[in-house]
C-alpha cells in the first residue's frame, strides 16, 4: 500500500492582527512512506549525543531565542542543534509547502479561515494528481489551534476521499520537528524582508558572520514538488 505522510505546524494566531504577529503560516511537510529515514534519525539522535545534549524535542523557535529547555546553552551549542535538525531536514527525502497569509489583509473576523482554507483547497487541487497516487494519506498534527484543525479536516476531506488525521506528540516524530524548523525559517525570512527580525534572532546568526541575504537564501524553500527535497 503507497502511504503519504504530511506533518503540519503553524505559527500565529486566530486573534486581531497585531505588530508582533503580523502573519498566519502553515507549513505542510510531506514524506513518501517508501523512503526510509531511519539513517537519518539516527544520525540526528547521534549528532545530539555526541554533543554531551539531552535528547532535545528541537523547537526551533526557542532554540534560536534562547528559551525554555534551551536557556542555559551557549551560542555554540544552539547553533549545533540547529544544524543538526536542518541537516536531517536537508537531507530527509521530504518536500515542503508553506500557506502564508498576512493578518493585516483580515478585515473581517472569518477572513483568516477563509484565505487559509482557499489557499490550502488550491494548492490539493493543484498536486491532486500526485496525491491520488497515494492509498492512504495521514496528517499529523497536534491539534494546537482548533480553527486549524477543523480547517485540515473540512479541506483534506473534501478534496480527497483517502485521508486519515492523527494527533501528534512532537517528541515522537522527527519530521514533525522538522516542520517546526522550516515553519520557523519561513517566518525568519519574512521578518528578514521586512527588518524586523528581533535581536537574538539576529545575534544566533550574524554572530558567524552570515548575512541576512544568505542566510534566507539558502534555507528558505523554493516552493512545493512532491517527494524532493525540502532545500
Amino acid at each position: 500500500m503507497k502511504e503519504l505522510s504530511v506533518f503540519i505546524d503553524e505559527s500565529g494566531d486566530f486573534g486581531e492582527y497585531e505588530h508582533h504577529s503580523p502573519f498566519y503560516i502553515v507549513t505542510l511537510v510531506f514524506h513518501d512512506q517508501s523512503e526510509s529515514i531511519a539513517k537519518n534519525i539516527s544520525t540526528l539522535d547521534l549528532k545530539i549525543q555526541n554533543y554531551g545534549m539531552p535528547k532535545y524535542t528541537i523547537h526551533t523557535g526557542p532554540l534560536i531565542r534562547r528559551e525554555d529547555e534551551f536557556f542555559n546553552l551557549s551560542l555554540l551549542d544552539r547553533r549545533r542543534v540547529f544544524n543538526a535538525i536542518y541537516n536531517f531536514a536537508r537531507t530527509s527525502k521530504i518536500s515542503y509547502h508553506a500557506i502564508v497569509v498576512e493578518k493585516k489583509q483580515c478585515t473581517e473576523e472569518l477572513d483568516l479561515v477563509v484565505k487559509l482554507t482557499r489557499q490550502l483547497s488550491a494548492f490539493l487541487n493543484e498536486h491532486m494528481k500526485s496525491l491520488i497516487g497515494y492509498d492512504r494519506i495521514v496528517c499529523y498534527y497536534d491539534y494546537g489551534q482548533r480553527e486549524l484543525t477543523h480547517i485540515l479536516v473540512s479541506v483534506f476531506n473534501t478534496v480527497l476521499n483517502h485521508v486519515d488525521f492523527k494527533k501528534v506528540a512532537p517528541a515522537s516524530y522527527k519530521l514533525f520537528q522538522a516542520t517546526d524548523l522550516l515553519c520557523t525559517l519561513e517566518l525568519l525570512s519574512l521578518k528578514a524582508e521586512r527588518k524586523t527580525l528581533s535581536r537574538s534572532e539576529l545575534t544566533f546568526f550574524l554572530q558567524y558572520g552570515i548575512s541576512k541575504n544568505h542566510i534566507y537564501k539558502q534555507y528558505r524553500g523554493k516552493g512545493f514538488n512532491l517527494l524532493s527535497r525540502a532545500t
